[in-house]
């Protein structure tokens, strides 16, 4: 891990925000919901991303109430969004503090 990567991710635990997943939520997020594309619950999902709704780093559950299946060109735009958003929420954090 570079030394950027470390910073972040200790700016990010220090104000109590977790950009934690937890793999075991997404199978049963997929389990009660299955792949759009093919059906099954199991296996990869051509063209399609399990998602939060509601950003992690912006206060969002890693839980299956805030998980979506969204198609990867939709994923791609929301990022965008989101890795803004996460930015601003870390510099208002941060000058908190």
């Amino acid at each position: 891990m570079t030394r950027i990567v470390i910073s972040i991710l200790l700016c990010i635990s220090a104000f109590g925000v977790s950009d934690a997943r937890d793999a075991s939520v997404r199978r049963i997020f997929t389990q009660q919901n299955p792949c759009p594309a093919i059906g099954e619950p199991r296996g990869a999902c051509p063209g399609w991303v399990v998602d939060h709704i509601v950003p992690l780093c912006a206060g969002g559950a890693d839980t299956t109430d805030n998980m979506q299946w969204q198609t990867k060109e939709e994923a791609l735009e929301k990022d965008k969004e989101e890795w803004r958003l996460c930015r601003e929420l870390r510099k208002q954090r941060a000058s908190e503090y």
